[in-house]
């Protein structure tokens, strides 16, 4: 088990999840109705719904706003939203996994293709590039849940498989079917965890330089910009001194 790793988590930089804070919510909201419709209303007895519960609380979404979505599924008022899966490939031969949650299929597949033909990218076929991810657990704490020790050993505990920690945070690997297991214990010890999810994790990562950096960050920000996105996973490592250029 890793106790420190340079793996940047692929939800792109920190600042685009709080540039278009209404826009957030719609997608937070989006993701707890749909939660919420799969299975019972009660965050306890639906790890989907706990998780996005978790999610909207660290992005500090009113618990108003959070009780509405959840009863617009039991109300029956809900639009009927399908999980879809894009794959495809950006400037300098990134990967890009795009999930997104959708009441109609057909806009949602003409952004996509319009998105990444725009901004130096190519919509694949399904398959055509999460063969070279893995689909792992994904447990996400402020660096101030502890240091590095503290946080790998709550993990080893908790029957976690990896830990990278850095500045910015700690991120805990779980197998996908022990995710909400292993959160629970580690709750029990940390605290409530940043984000719980289930997550692409790049088995290589590919280096992007400064000529295709800027317009790799344009694409995934056009993508993240659409309503029906809800994440972009990708295998890019982009070195910190040309992220601090593009900022």
């Amino acid at each position: 088990m890793a106790g420190h790793s340079k793996f940047k988590n692929i939800m792109h930089r920190k600042g685009a999840q709080d540039k278009k804070r209404s826009a957030m919510f719609s997608k937070l909201s989006r993701e707890l109705t749909v939660a919420a419709k799969m299975g019972l209303p009660d965050p306890d007895m639906n790890p989907r719904l706990r998780a996005a519960i978790a999610a909207a609380k660290a992005q500090s979404m009113p618990k108003d706003n959070i009780q509405r979505a959840i009863d617009k599924a039991s109300g029956g008022e809900a639009e009927n939203y399908e999980e879809l899966r894009y794959e495809g490939f950006g400037p300098g031969g990134v990967a890009l996994i795009v999930e997104a949650l959708t009441d109609n299929r057909n806009r949602t597949a003409t952004n996509m293709r319009t998105i990444f033909s725009k901004n130096g990218g190519n919509l694949g076929a399904s398959g055509s590039v999460s063969h070279g991810f893995d689909r792992l657990g994904l447990i996400t704490y402020p660096a101030a849940a502890g240091d590095a020790d503290k946080v790998l050993e709550a993990a080893i505990e908790a029957g976690a498989e990896d830990v990278q920690s850095g500045e910015e945070g700690h991120e805990i690997w779980t197998a996908q079917e022990d995710l909400h297991e292993v959160s629970k214990a580690i709750e029990a010890a940390l605290g409530e965890p940043e984000s719980v999810k289930l997550a692409w994790r790049p088995q290589t990562l590919v280096e992007v330089g400064a000529d295709d950096a800027g317009q790799l960050m344009k694409l995934i920000d056009a993508l993240e910009d659409d309503d029906d996105v809800q994440t972009v996973w990708g295998n890019y490592d982009v070195p910190d001194e040309v992220m601090e250029a593009l900022a």
